[in-house]
């Protein structure tokens, strides 16, 4: 063929600086985009043999080579694929977004699967001139008669073909590495992207770092001995769940996501229709409650990365899980960045959501033992869900568990004692703080009531959910009214209403409050002085508005008002009773520290209220050693 020069064929003259400031978000993208077409070429000539249009010779080491130069700043991307004539390059590389693969597949629909097929868009090459200067395209076509063809542009409007000197079939495009390329002169950041985008490439990537004393033969010349491959061309989601073991897993998850831990387990995702996805779920062990934010679900088209986390494919909850998904049928923008709005989305997501959700219900039933294991680690993440997805908080709302102060887990029903559609109210006493609050979890011990333990920054709004799910169960945390669990009913020493209202005036004397309430009751137990009640409602209007005192509301525009409920069985409380109508200092003090013993079991004293616990208390003891004395 003669020299030939042109002008590419494209509607502006401002294509390239579109291309490399808008096109594309990231400029590491070209080496996705290049191996790709590679990748493409080799199925296309594959698909050609099988259909007995093309001859391949036994030539049947399909392979895609990336070599990089540093001392000539120079990266190639060598495959052996089906290769372009001349006619060919005017067509698919001169006429810029006519796409190659959408112009084969048109031409073999018949006869060939499009979804092996990966690019769509004809834009992927010209990507390359965001890091090059200049590119240049070595080719031969499989057609036996073919001549091979040299090709390059030095990124603007013009470009040269001429007849090339390639003795093989397949294309090699190499790019000359601009300024803005620099980046990329250097082995490991191009291994790097290597593994980020083509980990999963259909067809084995060599790459080769020339810098890396290379070997040479007699006469100096190098020889570029293959690697091992840098990619795992039939990754464990492409594969059948019952071809999988449970070492395949493991191990697919640790390599994948760097993560020396096993899993806890797993769901293998296998759909042919309405549309095609493969994936596989994890459900990570977690370190600690910060773990729950390092969730990374990894999204590929046809084995070619995407993107992480696109959460208009994965829901917003599933994204603390880790995973790999790969779905050829995503409607992917131009640049296969970013997904373009469409419902078929939608129904993708609904199905990964539902899978989970019938997962976590089948390991409930049929596995109890380990659900029960995994409940500390998955908890957050299931709950979270609930509160995110309604159908999906209807789905497994029969599995949360909750777990006792005594170590036991039982579901919300179990643990409430009642079938689901029971009219009778049944109460679940839960704590925050097995700590602070422990006096109230033992009294309820006393009782034979094992509190649930609902420490979780997550289980406040999780409570009001699932009381939504159940109208015949009710919450209350172990601080709340328990009046008819702790008053002894049997003993008739009432106190009468004369010293019940001196008792609170005392106490507002002596605390300087008026929105306080005092009660007398007989307690069951003689050990306790006294206790803070507050009622459920009230506190979670506390929890609210210091919710909304983040944002600026003040939470004493709407104040709360505590019970101090005093056990008249208590001689502490004896003592203060009898001194109630003389004036006796130590009858106060002991009086306030009936009430701060009370709120420490509670909530935290303030660092005044500290001071002063601390201060009384040694008071006291010193009135006691000189009582002795």
């Amino acid at each position: 063929m003669p020299m030939e020069k042109g002008n590419l064929s494209i509607h502006s003259e401002n294509i390239f600086p579109i291309i490399k400031k808008w096109l594309y978000s990231d400029h590491d993208i070209f080496i996705r985009e290049l191996v790709s077409n590679a990748c493409d070429a080799i199925t296309k000539v594959k698909r050609l043999s099988s259909l007995g249009e093309a001859d391949l010779q036994d030539q049947k080491d399909f392979k895609v080579q990336v070599i990089l130069d540093p001392d000539q700043k120079t990266l190639k991307f060598i495959d052996n694929g089906i290769g372009m004539t001349d006619e060919e390059i005017k067509k698919y590389i001169n006429q810029i977004a006519f796409s190659g693969a959408e112009d084969f597949i048109k031409q073999y629909k018949d006869k060939s699967d499009a979804d092996q097929i990966i690019g769509h868009f004809g834009l992927g090459f010209y990507s390359s001139f965001m890091v090059a200067d200049k590119v240049q395209i070595l080719s031969r076509s499989h057609k036996a008669d073919a001549q091979p063809v040299k090709w390059h542009c030095d990124g603007g409007i013009e470009f040269e073909m001429e007849p090339g000197e390639k003795e093989t079939r397949g294309t090699e495009i190499t790019l000359f590495l601009g300024e803005e390329g620099e980046d990329f002169i250097n082995g490991h950041r191009i291994r790097q992207t290597l593994n980020k985008y083509c980990s999963f490439m259909p067809y084995p990537i060599y790459f080769t770092d020339l810098s890396q004393a290379p070997e040479q033969d007699d006469e100096g010349n190098v020889v570029i001995k293959d690697p091992e491959p840098i990619n795992n061309t039939t990754p464990l989601y492409a594969k059948r769940p019952n071809e999988c073991s449970e070492e395949d897993y493991k191990n697919f998850y640790k390599s994948t996501f760097n993560d020396f831990k096993d899993p806890l387990f797993w769901i293998h995702l296998n759909m042919d229709y309405p549309f095609n996805l493969k994936g596989i779920l994890f459900f990570p062990k977690l370190g600690n409650e910060f773990d729950t934010l390092e969730g990374q679900i990894k999204l590929y088209n046809s084995q070619v990365f995407v993107a992480d986390n696109i959460k208009e494919v994965i829901p917003e909850f599933l994204l603390l899980l880790k995973g790999v998904i790969d779905c050829p049928d995503l409607p992917l923008n131009v640049s296969r960045s970013f997904l373009q709005n469409d419902g078929f989305v939608k129904k993708i997501s609904d199905y990964i959501t539902k899978k989970v959700g019938d997962k976590i219900t089948s390991l409930q039933k049929t596995d109890r033992e380990s659900f029960e294991k995994y409940w500390d680690d998955i908890h957050p993440f299931i709950k979270f869900g609930a509160l995110k997805d309604e159908k999906f908080a209807d789905r497994v709302k029969d599995s949360i568990l909750l777990k006792d102060t005594a170590g036991s887990y039982r579901t919300v029903l179990e643990y409430a004692g009642v079938s689901d559609g029971s009219d009778d109210k049944k109460t679940v006493y839960y704590t925050t703080d097995t700590q602070l609050q422990s006096q109230y979890i033992n009294m309820l011990k006393e009782h034979g009531i094992e509190a649930a333990v609902l420490d979780h920054q997550i289980d406040s709004p999780f409570i009001s959910m699932i009381e939504s799910k159940y109208d015949n169960i009710g919450f209350k945390r172990v601080d709340a009214d328990l009046s008819d669990l702790i008053e002894d009913k049997t003993d008739e020493n009432e106190a009468d209403t004369s010293v019940s209202e001196k008792i609170e005036a005392m106490y507002k004397r002596i605390l300087s409050q008026e929105r306080f309430l005092v009660q007398l009751q007989n307690f069951k137990s003689k050990d306790v002085a006294g206790m803070i009640l507050l009622s459920e409602d009230s506190r979670r209007m506390q929890d609210m508005m210091r919710q909304y005192s983040m944002a600026g509301m003040d939470p004493s525009m709407f104040p709360s008002e505590q019970t101090l409920v005093l056990n008249r069985n208590h001689p502490l409380v004896q003592y203060t009773l009898s001194h109630l109508d003389e004036e006796d200092d130590l009858a106060d003090m002991v009086a306030e520290q009936i009430y701060d013993l009370a709120m420490l079991s509670h909530k935290p004293l303030d660092s005044n209220a500290m001071t002063a616990f601390i201060k009384r208390s040694n008071t006291i003891m010193t009135k006691l050693i000189d009582d002795k004395a």
